[in-house]
């Protein structure tokens, strides 16, 4: 059984005025937002084997804020792949993976994080957090799968449980929409 964790970055900043999209920077929500997720990731003692992060300015920004707040040494692998990425990409990412990391976060962008749940949690019915992310995967939310795997190239459509799901607003109610 295989620990993935799956953060979306923070909520970026449209004000500023950069040449591309993969440099855009998180406002001050987004790392409000970073951080709230960072310090319920302390408080739950979560850890990760491995980080599989997408290059992009905000992701990194979403990192540094989140590690910050939970304390732990985070040293991510960064993948051109993971930015923008499909779930297909997102799945060959994490084929990769080595074995011997038995908790993998996966730091990214939707919709591929959003569909990457999809196609891992089976759509029958029995998993409310499901339905949440079916509602929306919202900057800055953390989802937790447990796979039914023993090795990372194994991962396939259908092979994991959604064991959480949350959204920085269920921690802090000023970090949701209508707060903007």
């Amino acid at each position: 059984m295989k620990k993935l964790f799956l953060l979306r970055h923070a909520k970026s900043s449209w004000d500023d005025q950069v040449a591309r999209d993969f440099d855009r920077p998180l406002n001050d929500k987004g790392k409000r937002a970073a951080a709230t997720i960072g310090t319920f990731v302390k408080r739950e003692n979560l850890t990760f084997d491995l980080v599989l992060a997408s290059p992009a300015v905000r992701v990194i920004e979403t990192l540094e804020h989140f590690e910050e707040a939970c304390g732990l040494a985070i040293e991510p692998q960064w993948d051109r792949r993971i930015y923008l990425a499909s779930s297909v990409t997102l799945i060959d990412v994490l084929r990769g993976a080595n074995d011997e990391a038995e908790s993998v976060l996966m730091v990214g962008h939707n919709p591929g994080l959003e569909d990457l749940v999809f196609d891992l949690v089976p759509d029958d019915g029995s998993s409310a957090a499901r339905d949440e992310v079916e509602t929306k995967y919202p900057t800055a939310a953390f989802a937790e799968l447990s796979l039914a795997v023993e090795k990372w190239e194994d991962v396939a459509d259908n092979c994991g449980s959604l064991d959480r799901f949350t959204r920085p607003r269920d921690l802090d109610p000023s970090l949701g929409p209508k707060y903007n």
